[in-house]
């Protein structure tokens, strides 16, 4: 009856010790998780800031003044009665 019960005891100490191993090991995955999630969110966020910074120069390039400011500053266009100023500092590529 001696053996019995030590063999029971053995038993349940490996099933504890197995089971104890289970949920520290959901545990460290739960947290490895966690923390990919909270890079993801957090990647999310700065690309829809992205994004919207984007479609404001997207609209904002169909408007007549950002055409104007383009042409006087890539094409050095100017309006009837303006003088031009050529800035030699700037190097050209």
């Amino acid at each position: 009856m001696f053996k019995n019960k030590k063999c029971k005891y053995i038993i349940l100490g490996c099933l504890g010790i197995y089971i104890s191993y289970v949920l520290i090991q959901q545990q460290v995955i739960m947290h490895r998780q966690n923390k990919e999630l909270t890079n993801y969110t957090v990647e999310h966020d700065r690309l829809k800031k992205e994004n919207k910074k984007l479609q404001d120069e997207v609209e904002l390039s169909k408007t007549d003044k950002y055409i104007e400011k383009l042409a006087r500053e890539k094409l050095g266009l100017i309006k009837d009665g303006e003088t031009p100023v050529i800035d030699n500092s700037v190097s050209e590529k």
